[in-house]
């Protein structure tokens, strides 16, 4: 027992030490005085905890009707003004932290989403209204703006690229509302994708400092108080902290701010217009490989940045500026970070030797509309009104999730009444009464020329489907 309590001082030493020293007087500097032991965290939390703030978020939900005569033509008229629930208010409750003077404020999409009102309640008391500028469900990340203010705390962000596993991090939050809380830990992983609930584009650090419900939006900092993550998700069957917790990396953060900061309404990322797939062991056999590494392309399209910088489908994918890369959520995450009108260093494998290695520079863009979508909306007089179709092109690609490969025209939106007969947005229509679709203008004509009976056919991710109908 002596044993362990002595190590435990010496550990608090050793990490009070590293937050007061620069990298190179760390490597040799060890604890002057008692003093220096005892004080642990404390002034690592009294500087970086002012820069992380409460959210409270409103959202204003339309209740669904009850009863199940509302609609029924009969009885509609007896249950009129019965069983209609009044909207309900639901309140969510999260963490953010600042990062401007001026109030610019990172939590999570997931916290604010839909929100009517935000508070922001700073640890001093102080409330300030704030607003959304930018929000992304995917990455789960999302930019408020605090209403005039100036003068406020804030957290420099940390190249995230240079965390290390094994770092000292403190995690800082409102967990399950009981106040601003910090919480001690290591950086226990990086590159986590796939690991926490998401859309696919999740590129995690991992900690186990714990976090809770609460902390989400919360800051990860390092033992200078830098950011280094912004605490989105944990790993846990209970609902409670299992020591496994994600968090978005600074470096994802600093070009949502950036973003922001030049007036954009939707994050845009660059376009990589190609699909691919890690390399494991026995497709590093195929390939002629040592070892595994990297992500190997698998398909690309045509207009693909990749494309125009000389890749091919068979390449397999090494690093991106710098940077690992060995599966297509870190591609998209590198992607990310590198921003628009902006250029990245990829080295690539190729040839059955696999003894060159080629440095390719790839200009980022955003899907190319081209060749026009010519979009066609069913007016009011139609047989499908609100129905909306369009030629498929990078931006329906990347907008309706479909095949690189994806060809004709696509449903954009089914409308009401297409919907009810079963057509999605993402379905390629293929031929309506047996007459083939070559062009979004063709559908209008081909509508009107139906009679009582429809019959779709349908490429509905890969499968073909026909459906029917009666005008």
């Amino acid at each position: 027992m002596i044993r362990f309590a002595v190590s435990t001082r010496l550990f608090v030493a050793l990490a009070l030490a590293l937050c007061t020293l620069t990298p190179a007087q760390a490597e040799t500097r060890v604890p002057q005085s008692q003093a220096e032991i005892s004080l642990g965290f404390a002034p690592l939390v009294k500087q970086a905890a002012p820069a992380v703030v409460n959210i409270y978020a409103k959202v204003v939900r339309q209740a669904r009707q009850r009863s199940p005569f509302m609609n029924d033509p009969f009885f509609e008229d007896f249950f009129r003004g019965f069983s209609n629930p009044r909207p309900r208010v639901e309140s969510s409750l999260g963490s953010g932290v600042i990062l401007s003077e001026d109030g610019i404020v990172v939590s999570n999409y997931h916290v604010v989403a839909m929100a009517t009102e935000i508070r922001v309640v700073t640890t001093d008391k102080r409330e300030y209204e704030a607003r959304v500028v930018l929000a992304d469900q995917a990455s789960d990340l999302a930019i408020l703006q605090l209403q005039e203010v100036s003068g406020l705390p804030y957290l420099n962000l940390r190249n995230s690229d240079q965390v290390e596993v094994g770092e000292l991090a403190l995690a800082i939050g409102n967990p399950f509302g009981v106040g601003q809380t910090v919480s001690s830990g290591i950086v226990s992983g990086l590159a986590r994708s796939g690991t926490a609930s998401g859309e696919g584009f999740g590129y995690y650090i991992q900690t186990d400092a714990p976090i809770n419900p609460g902390n989400s939006g919360g800051a990860l900092i390092d033992v200078n108080g830098d950011l280094i993550g912004i605490n989105t998700r944990i790993l846990s069957r209970s609902g409670g902290s299992n020591g496994i917790g994600f968090a978005i990396p600074a470096n994802l953060v600093r070009e949502f701010v950036k973003q922001a900061r030049n007036g954009a309404e939707e994050f845009q990322r660059p376009w990589a217009g190609m699909a691919g797939q890690p390399v494991d062991a026995d497709l590093a056999g195929s390939l002629g490989m040592e070892l595994p590494e990297g992500m190997v392309i698998s398909e690309l399209h045509p207009q693909s940045p990749f494309a125009k910088a000389g890749f091919e489908v068979g390449d397999v994918i090494t690093e991106v500026d710098g940077e690992v890369v060995n599966s297509p959520s870190e591609m998209v995450f590198r992607m990310s970070v590198a921003g628009l009108d902006g250029t990245s260093q990829v080295t690539r494998l190729r040839g059955e030797t696999r003894e060159t290695r080629e440095t390719l520079v790839v200009e980022m863009f955003t899907a190319p509309n081209d060749p026009p979508a010519r979009s066609v909306v069913m007016n009011e007089n139609s047989v499908l009104p609100g129905l909306t179709v369009g030629l498929i092109n990078p931006v329906a690609i990347v907008r309706l999730q479909l095949p690189l490969s994806a060809r004709g025209v696509a449903v954009l939106d089914p409308g009401p009444y297409a919907a009810r007969a079963g057509v999605r947005a993402g379905d390629i229509l293929l031929a309506i009464n047996g007459n083939e679709v070559t062009g979004s203008e063709d559908v209008p004509a081909l509508l009107e020329a139906s009679g009582r009976r429809l019959r779709f056919d349908l490429n509905r991710r890969g499968q073909r489907v026909s459906l029917h109908m009666r005008r």
